[in-house]
């Protein structure tokens, strides 16, 4: 039993919310609260293995009862917000902080109850234990290590690449272990194509967070963008993202459509055109998400030639997407976070171009 506190001060979102949860079987609402301070009180009462978080609230918000949160007691945390872009740019922050999962609440909220199955599944993989060992060992790790900033690449290529291009999947816990791996990337890398799981409004906001802090250039990809070394192109929420070629260059094409494996943008999009265009030119990255988008689809990158990286199930926040890759036969070699952007400089350094 997974037992949930929910943190909002409309008392219709607590209302449907605990509609929602009430529904199954095992998850447990253990109480509402329409503020953090409210809130503080009733952990002191309760145990509680995951809260659903509003952003903008009265006497405290979101953010700054985050970081008490995850210095106190840290617990696993999903953030339910309003797309609007001040708010898109705090839950990139609540990432970094330590949230587990955003999910955009809808303009009419009564349309939040489109969203169960969404919420229900969050809330399962929020609420594993291992979720929570993790969390804990990474709060014990930002305490007693601070990180240095990076100014330069860790990495080089000894010679730049222009025909190839490096693809990117990734959804739960992918905003931070995209950023670990880009600020570790030379800036002659050939050009990175990332698909992550997130709406529009929070994508551009990410793309500018990333071109902010790092020394790639990062962009919203745009039908026809040429993919160049040294720049990174996220997929735009709500349009499907791929690649297409012509000579030895690769451009990006948009196109809106269906949702595939329930998104839009979806990793297998972009991996399939990838082992239709790219083949051997590529290295495919599949990072931390739930669910299995992109994962068949990455198989038929390496039988098309592709080097693939597996992220491991220790760094992953939720090992379904690469879990699956792994499962279904699609990695080259399965690593952790923190050494993914060395083999891709190592597999760029032996392509013989």
């Amino acid at each position: 039993m997974i037992d949930v506190l929910v943190i909002d001060d409309s008392a219709l979102v607590r209302k449907v919310l605990t509609d929602i949860i009430h529904e199954v079987h095992d998850i447990h609402l253990v109480d509402t609260a329409f503020d953090p301070i409210f809130a503080i009180e009733k952990l002191k009462k309760h145990k509680v293995d995951v809260i659903i978080l509003d952003i903008e609230m009265p006497r405290m918000d979101g953010l700054t009862f985050l970081g008490k949160l995850m210095r106190a007691r840290p617990t696993p945390v999903i953030i339910l917000s309003s797309l609007t872009q001040k708010n898109a740019e705090i839950s990139l922050q609540a990432f970094e902080q330590g949230a587990f999962e955003v999910l955009a609440k809808p303009e009419d909220i009564l349309e939040l109850p489109e969203l169960k199955q969404t919420v229900i599944d969050s809330i399962r993989n929020a609420g594993r234990p291992l979720v929570r060992d993790k969390l804990i060992s990474r709060f014990n790790k930002t305490m007693s290590t601070a990180k240095p900033k990076v100014n330069k690449p860790l990495f080089t290529t000894s010679r730049r690449t222009t025909d190839k291009v490096i693809v990117v999947g990734s959804s739960t816990g992918g905003t931070t272990a995209i950023m670990d791996i880009l600020s570790e990337l030379p800036v002659d890398i050939p050009g990175i194509v990332i698909v992550q799981h997130m709406p529009l409004r929070f994508s551009q906001a990410f793309a500018d967070r990333l071109d902010n802090n790092l020394s790639l250039t990062v962009k919203i990809a745009e039908t026809n963008d040429k993919i160049q070394n040294g720049f990174v192109y996220i997929a735009p929420g709500e349009q499907h993202c791929s690649i297409t070629a012509s000579g030895a260059k690769y451009f990006i094409q948009l196109r809106e459509g269906p949702k595939v494996h329930y998104h839009r943008p979806s990793v297998s999009v972009l991996f399939n055109s990838v082992s239709n265009y790219a083949g051997q030119n590529a290295i495919g990255v599949m990072l931390t998400g739930m669910g299995d988008d992109g994962s068949m689809a990455m198989k038929k990158m390496k039988d098309s030639g592709s080097y693939n990286i597996v992220q491991d199930e220790e760094s992953s926040v939720v090992w379904g997407m690469p879990g699956k890759a792994y499962e279904y036969g699609a990695a080259s070699v399965v690593l952790p976070l923190q050494n993914i952007a060395g083999e891709i400089c190592r597999v760029l350094n032996e392509i013989k171009v």
